[in-house]
């Protein structure tokens, strides 16, 4: 019978700590705040390596998540929507930047605030993008040496 229940104790304690993890790993990625904040929607030329749940950042800190990617037929352009932490007010002349972590890292939105006295209402378009750029392309140039000038002749 002791048996019986040094199983039943171990068989819990390993329930508790996946269900702990769980939790753990919801907050860590963001699963559980999606719907928290107020959204806004931006529309860009290129979003290489944004998806769905990607950090939106200002100053390099986390402060909402992309929520939606969706390619607008009439334009061509990629409308993405995003949900920002309530409390964070952003000026409405500030733009919206698809940045890099590095050669070897991902992509995140940045946001660039502006210095506007009014800031975006819950919905509200920012107009005012910049795609990503492709590292390919740059270096595809670099290597072919287009876009260089020629001073020799």
């Amino acid at each position: 019978m002791s048996e019986n229940k040094t199983e039943v104790a171990v068989g819990g304690a390993v329930l508790a700590v996946a269900i702990g993890f769980v939790v753990y790993a919801g907050q860590v990625t963001g699963f559980t705040d999606r719907n928290v904040g107020y959204p806004l929607t931006a529309s860009f030329r290129s979003l290489e390596g944004v998806t769905v749940g990607t950090d939106v950042r200002l100053a390099g800190v986390k402060i909402g998540t992309v929520t939606g990617i969706d390619l607008n037929p009439e334009t061509f352009r990629a409308d993405t929507t995003f949900n920002l932490k309530d409390g964070i007010d952003i000026p409405d002349d500030s733009a919206v930047v698809v940045s890099s972590e590095g050669l070897l890292g991902g992509n995140f939105v940045e946001i660039v605030p502006g210095g506007s006295p009014f800031n975006f209402a819950p919905g509200d378009e920012i107009e005012d993008t910049q795609g990503s750029v492709s590292l390919v392309s740059l270096l595809m140039k670099f290597v072919s040496g287009s876009g260089s000038s020629d001073s020799g002749q």
